[in-house]
């Protein structure tokens, strides 16, 4: 009851928030052509994949981050690591090749093609490799490692689960179920040097598992649990309590101490909020005078602007962050 009676509250708080100022954004990108946008390392400019009829070549395009002229970055579509240090090219079978773009000396990995994920450094990588039948709550899924030109090495067996996200170069975030008959999910740490384990948190599933910048705190929502572990929730990664934070909605961290909120619901334009975790506290920055299409959103690297995929007009917009 007074959990139920908490998320009223927190529910009236947001639908009774004071009218937010318009935040000022510009188009950068117009004609619907480019959802899935991502920020370059230097928060200079933005990525996205184009080709014909739009683009004379299918690519990996850039635009300045203020506006104008759309140029092409790279003139092959790979996933490329969050430096641009590493083109990441899944092949038909099970190799995936790995091009390092200073000198294009590559490797290959047994990886099926799932996603890679690099520490900061991008000097070591982790991926994830599930059966490809039965029943995914059941389902056995291998994580591996491997220096960057090294071979994988398996780590951890999980059921229904994957990789997170790496906190340091030697300690990976992972969630998943330690046996396949088990009801809930772990989310822990592992040292894949060491092997030590901490769990951090256990529930039914963990959504939207976000690590800040420096690693040291997580955030993550849990649904469809019971009443005192649903919601969204905020802790640090070395361990102890997780603080809820009482709000529902779309969230990305700013900086390492800042995580910036879409509120859902509503039908007028989207708000922006911030929470600080020093100081606990929510601040609203105001609104962005539009909706967001199907969460497609992300703030600069250095945390200084924000762009999103207008509901309206399917237009990419930038905005500076107050």
């Amino acid at each position: 009851m007074r959990r139920a009676r908490s998320l009223a509250l927190a529910a009236l708080a947001l639908s009774t928030l004071a009218p937010a100022a318009t935040l000022p954004s510009q188009a950068v990108l117009s004609g619907t052509c480019c959802p899935g946008t991502v920020w370059a390392p230097d928060s200079r400019s933005l990525l996205f994949l184009d080709g014909p009829p739009a683009r004379a070549a299918t690519g990996i395009y850039e635009v300045p981050a203020g506006g104008g002229e759309v140029t092409r970055r790279f003139s092959s579509v790979a996933f490329f690591s969050p430096r641009l240090l590493w083109a990441v090219r899944p092949g038909n079978g099970e190799a995936t090749t790995l091009e390092r773009l200073a000198d294009g000396r590559r490797f290959t990995l047994p990886t099926y093609g799932s996603d890679v994920a690099w520490t900061r450094s991008e000097t070591r990588l982790a991926y994830a490799r599930s059966d490809t039948g039965g029943n995914y709550d059941r389902r056995a899924t291998r994580v591996y490692v491997a220096n960057a030109f090294g071979a994988p090495r398996a780590v951890a067996t999980l059921y229904g689960g994957g990789v997170s996200g790496w906190i340091g170069e030697d300690t990976l975030l992972l969630s998943g179920k330690l046996a396949p008959g088990d009801r809930d999910r772990d989310l822990f740490t592992l040292n894949v040097l060491t092997g030590a384990k901490k769990t951090l948190r256990t529930a039914l599933g963990f959504r939207a598992v976000a690590l800040s910048p420096d690693g040291r705190r997580v955030a993550y929502t849990v649904a469809f649990d019971s009443a005192a572990r649903n919601g969204l929730w905020l802790q640090d990664t070395a361990g102890g309590a997780a603080r809820e934070l009482n709000v529902f909605g779309s969230y990305r961290w700013r900086d390492a101490d800042r995580m910036l909120l879409i509120p859902l619901g509503g039908s007028g334009p989207h708000v922006l909020r911030q929470y600080s975790v020093g100081s606990a506290a929510w601040t609203t920055l105001g609104d962005l005078g539009d909706q967001v299409r199907q969460s497609d959103w992300n703030v600069s690297p250095d945390g200084g602007r924000l762009n999103f995929l207008s509901a309206a007009s399917g237009n990419v917009r930038v905005l500076r962050l107050p």
